[in-house]
């Protein structure tokens, strides 16, 4: 995916973009740590089930590194890529962008992390991951 000392996006669409809004903050009035991991957790998920062609379920945050704050009204970008496959279950890499001072287009990395999802049936047992379409 980016470099970490990229300036710009990623060339790729983003698997989800939301803007950080005041309600997202913790006690210092930056964007809570909590809120970035819930919308990795998202991103990460998107990619699993378009991967496994059907619901995955996260089973392990495996790393996640903060890099840097994300503060209020910063438009903050996941890219979610499954990087491995096993029979049942997908690792999947999950970067975070900010864009923030957008009329001066900056943009930095602020958070990385690794996931293992689990693809499911229709009553929560593991199966196969199929191979995407």
């Amino acid at each position: 995916m980016a470099d970490e000392n990229s300036l710009s996006l990623p060339e790729i669409e983003p698997t989800t973009r939301v803007l950080a809004m005041p309600t997202d903050t913790n006690a210092a009035g930056d964007i809570f740590g909590g809120w970035i991991m819930s919308q990795v957790d998202i991103a990460g998920s998107i990619a699993a089930h378009r991967h496994a062609g059907g619901r995955a379920v996260t089973v392990a945050v495996n790393a996640m590194q903060f890099k840097k704050p994300v503060y209020v009204a910063d438009l903050v970008s996941f890219y979610a890529e499954v990087q491995k496959v096993g029979n049942t279950s997908m690792t999947v890499f999950v970067e975070v962008f900010a864009e923030r001072n957008r009329q001066q287009h900056e943009v930095v990395k602020v958070t990385e992390a690794t996931l293992t999802f689990v693809a499911i049936d229709d009553d929560g047992r593991p199966r196969a991951v199929k191979a995407p379409a």
